[in-house]
């Protein structure tokens, strides 16, 4: 590292050919790009970065869930880095020689207000996906207007596709529209419940796999 006068060009910061410019302590200098590491990485490290790279991914297409329902943002992490870690740790499978979802662990939100009680999906006419569930208003604090959140997700296309209040509580059905290019394909669904300001979120539950029409 070497430091230099304010000349012609005067002083410069971030990258520039194979130095960096920038200021320290106060006087601007001049740095070489640090040399790439030639270390393999480790099997284990290796495992991280594939199961982090696929966590990334699906989290990506269900961001505006996870950020309002995946348990409390008041602690240390968010919401998102709590949905990273549980989805890393519990919902990733090794089946040599790659990592797959197991489905049926995969949550989309995590609370403590009453879920779906005896949800189910079917395909629709067109490419439509019908839900159903039982009315359970007034047990615990779900309420009649609690609104319903259903994810779909084709794992090809890694196309997901969500509705943030598909309908409420109290309506017992509900009607998820996907893009025609999904007719044919399998897609794995989810459905919870959040509370209409937001405030409670059941935790997700997965209503397995459905052939869109």
């Amino acid at each position: 590292m070497g430091t230099y006068n304010k000349g012609i060009l005067g002083a410069f910061s971030g990258k520039v050919g194979p130095v960096v410019g920038a200021t320290w302590r106060g006087k601007e200098v001049m740095r070489s790009l640090p040399k790439k590491g030639s270390r393999m990485a480790t099997d284990f490290q290796q495992a991280q970065r594939s199961k982090f790279a696929m966590t990334t991914e699906f989290l990506g297409g269900i961001q505006p869930v996870i950020k309002r329902y995946f348990g409390s943002d008041t602690g240390l992490k968010t919401r998102r880095n709590q949905a990273m870690s549980y989805l890393m740790k519990e919902a990733l499978v090794f089946n040599d020689p790659n990592y797959e979802w197991d489905y049926t662990k995969v949550l989309i939100s995590k609370g403590d207000l009453l879920g779906m009680n005896n949800g189910q999906v079917v395909a629709g006419t067109g490419q439509n996906l019908e839900f159903s569930w039982t009315d359970n208003s007034g047990q615990g604090e779900a309420q009649a207007t609690d609104a319903l959140v259903v994810v779909a997700y084709e794992p090809t296309s890694k196309t997901t596709v969500y509705n943030l209040n598909a309908g409420t509580r109290n309506s017992s059905s509900a009607t998820l529209a996907l893009p025609t290019f999904l007719s044919g394909l399998e897609v794995q669904v989810w459905a919870t419940f959040a509370s209409a300001d937001e405030k409670l979120a059941a935790t997700s539950l997965y209503l397995g796999s459905v052939t869109v029409a």
